[in-house]
């Protein structure tokens, strides 16, 4: 995986052999950067990425100039791998790696984001939910996005705070806001 833009553009990100995570694909995420490029300037943002999976989007917000950057990965040898990968890139200052359960950190956590960024497994029971669970404990500034990563089993148009959907192949990005 590339890193698509931003002052880290061209470098990789290479997990093991057999990592467990789905990571969101070169082309789905230069798409949605595209998308964001227009909207917003990078520059001093605050991003949540939950389910961090490969850290590649929560890498992309920093290489891009988000100020700070919270990776929420609850599996333990994922989290390690995306705390190298940041020591690696120098961007330690600016990701924070957490390990935790997400929906047990969207209950205690009191920060509030420009946006919120989740990548959840696709098999995941309540994915349905995510929407509800991130908008409901009002963790995003005024005109920030939730972006949820979801397969096209999944319709998110008739839910609050809904804005738009695009798809890039089989992964399809539901915009959210408050």
């Amino acid at each position: 995986m590339r890193i698509i833009g931003g002052r880290l553009k061209g470098r990789s990100i290479n997990p093991p052999a057999g990592y467990s995570a789905r990571p969101t694909t070169d082309f789905a995420r230069e798409g949605l950067f595209n998308i964001l490029d227009n909207e917003y300037e990078f520059e001093g943002l605050s991003v949540l990425d939950l389910f961090g999976g490969t850290g590649a989007v929560s890498v992309e917000f920093a290489s891009r100039g988000a100020s700070e950057v919270y990776c929420v990965e609850m599996a333990p040898a994922n989290a390690s791998f995306i705390r190298s990968q940041v020591r690696k890139l120098g961007i330690d200052g600016t990701v924070k790696v957490v390990r935790h359960n997400v929906f047990d950190f969207l209950d205690i956590c009191t920060l509030k984001f420009d946006i919120i960024f989740a990548d959840p497994p696709y098999a995941l029971e309540n994915l349905a939910s995510l929407p509800e669970a991130v908008l409901s404990r009002e963790l995003l500034h005024p005109g920030g996005y939730f972006i949820l990563e979801h397969p096209d089993t999944y319709v998110f148009a008739d839910r609050p705070g809904f804005v738009k959907e695009k798809r890039y192949g089989n992964v399809h990005f539901s915009f959210f806001t408050v």
